[in-house]
Parts: C-alpha cells; sequence; structure tokens
C-alpha cells in the first residue's frame, strides 16, 4: 500500500515539484493551497507526513500545524516545514509546535526525499 503525504503551499509550482517528486519515489500526494484547504482533506483519511510551508496567504504553516495536532486523527501525524525561513525563533516554535523536521527551500531532492524517508519509515 502507497504511503500518503499531504503537501501545503500556496505555491502551485513548488506543489508540483515536490509531487513529482514523491510520486516517482512510490507515495501518494495530495495538495492543499492553503491551511483551510488542508483541514478540508484532513476527513479522517490516513495522511503518513504532512509537508507545510510556513509562509501562507491567511494562517501560516505554524498555526496550521497546532490545529492539526489538536485533531485526535492527526496527533502523532509527522510533520515537514518546507520554507524559507532560516530564523531559529520559527524553528523553535514549530518544534514545540510539534513538527519533527525543518528543510529550508531551495531544497535539494535527496534532502527532501532523506528527511521524508526518515519519518515515514520511522
Amino acid at each position: 500500500m502507497k504511503k500518503t503525504i499531504l503537501v501545503v503551499d500556496d505555491s502551485l509550482t513548488l506543489r508540483e515539484v515536490v509531487q513529482d517528486l514523491l510520486s516517482h519515489a512510490g507515495f501518494d500526494v495530495l495538495q492543499a493551497e492553503d491551511a483551510p484547504a488542508a483541514l478540508a482533506l484532513m476527513d479522517g483519511r490516513k495522511l503518513h507526513l504532512i509537508l507545510c510551508d510556513l509562509y501562507m496567504p491567511g494562517q501560516n504553516g505554524l498555526s496550521l500545524i497546532q490545529q492539526v495536532k489538536q485533531l485526535p486523527a492527526y496527533k502523532f501525524t509527522p510533520v515537514i516545514m518546507l520554507t524559507t525561513e532560516h530564523s531559529e525563533e520559527f524553528r523553535l516554535q514549530a518544534y514545540q509546535a510539534g513538527i519533527k523536521a525543518w528543510v529550508t527551500k531551495p531544497f535539494s531532492p535527496h534532502q527532501l526525499l532523506t528527511a521524508v524517508n526518515k519519518l515515514i519509515s520511522s
């Protein structure tokens, strides 16, 4: 059975690049352009991992992750923050909110796949 990853980013181009990368690696990929769209996909279906941007219009990724961690079905779903942000302050806040990894854009395909495989296989 393929494992499902939700990619949440307001950039369609980035979502498509990540989807291509993850699909070729054998994963099913769902896309959401913002927090409300992501939450709408959290309808009880199994998500093995969430890749989330920090900066999005409306609700940011940090706020979304805090909300996700309140949902019983997704409380333990690992989250990778995928962002251009380099600030230690944001990184610390994100880890406190429950993320498991931080990948800065631009990223290498190898770097992203390594983080994904580490979290999904554990």
